[in-house]
């Protein structure tokens, strides 16, 4: 189980050249991926989005790849130093004839057009994709990493939350089984305390009795209710992404448990139908988080 919460960086060099790609990743229902590339780089939209969408299923997926010159950029500058003198002297002319002090200083010089070229080239883009595919892959490795410690945090506080449901649907079951015969013995006090006593065996009685069980009924809910713990447990564990069948499955979850909370006649039952709900609230919060 990953997280869609992640960040990555590598970096690949060549020739004084290094290219850096940095990717982080945060909740989407979808996967979306957005490309931050140089200009000279914009036909690699499509490559980068290849190799992010063959590790990523889910979230939005921010992906910034930058050059970085370093001491090539500096070797690059070049300076004309013709042009330089040339424009010295024409300034230093200006000034006689203008009959001003010719205050020029070097900022003054290295200003004008052409004096300060930088030689650097574009680069090619299919001669740049190899260390781009290279600094991308490890970016994508440590971002998954990433999302897959903090979805094993995740992983570990769903289960937990899986095992408080398990024993609230264990308390449910041992309670429902007792609800009819208490209405029975509800029943029976309130029409000897209106002084209409009838026989255990009254037919009208067990008739009525026979009717409550089966509006109060839950077992069909429990059973499911259980099978979807088993189901949750089974994506969980499974080496697919699973974030939107989690989600899918939470809301099965919340219908059985809104049903036993309509059905039940049981303070008791509500209590523990609340809880649950609450858990499940829980889990659905994490879950918005799984891949």
């Amino acid at each position: 189980m990953k997280s869609m919460t992640g960040f990555g960086r590598g970096e690949a060099k060549r020739e004084g050249m290094t290219w850096s790609v940095e990717c982080s990743s945060v909740n989407r229902k979808q996967l979306e991926v957005a490309v931050n590339l140089p200009r000279e780089l914009t036909e690699l939209d499509a490559a980068v989005r290849n190799e992010v969408s063959a590790v990523v299923s889910r979230g939005r997926v921010h992906v910034s790849v930058r050059r970085d010159a370093g001491a090539a950029a500096e070797e690059a500058a070049r300076i004309d130093h013709e042009l330089a003198a040339h424009y010295f002297h024409a300034m230093r002319s200006l000034a006689l004839k203008l009959d001003i002090p010719p205050e020029i200083a070097l900022t003054d010089i290295t200003r004008m057009p052409g004096v300060i070229t930088q030689a650097q080239a574009e680069a090619a883009a299919g001669d740049v994709w190899p260390l781009v595919q290279e600094a991308l892959g490890t970016a994508l490795r440590q971002m998954n990493a990433m999302r897959a410690a903090e979805g094993a945090s995740l992983h570990a506080d769903i289960e937990a939350r899986l095992r408080t449901i398990e024993s609230l649907l264990e308390s449910i079951r041992v309670k429902a089984a007792t609800v009819p015969e208490n209405q029975r013995k509800l029943l029976r006090q309130r029409l000897e305390e209106a002084g209409l006593p009838l026989p255990l065996d009254d037919e009208r009685l067990v008739k009525e009795i026979a009717l409550f069980a089966d509006r109060t009924d839950i077992s069909e809910e429990l059973t499911r209710a259980a099978s979807h713990v088993r189901q949750f447990r089974a994506y969980l564990d499974g080496g697919a992404p699973a974030g939107r069948s989690l989600d899918f499955l939470l809301q099965e979850f919340f219908r059985e448990f809104n049903t036993m909370g309509s059905k039940c006649n049981n303070a008791e039952i509500a209590h523990h139908v609340v809880t649950a709900k609450t858990e499940l609230e829980k889990i659905r919060e994490q879950v918005q988080n799984a891949e």
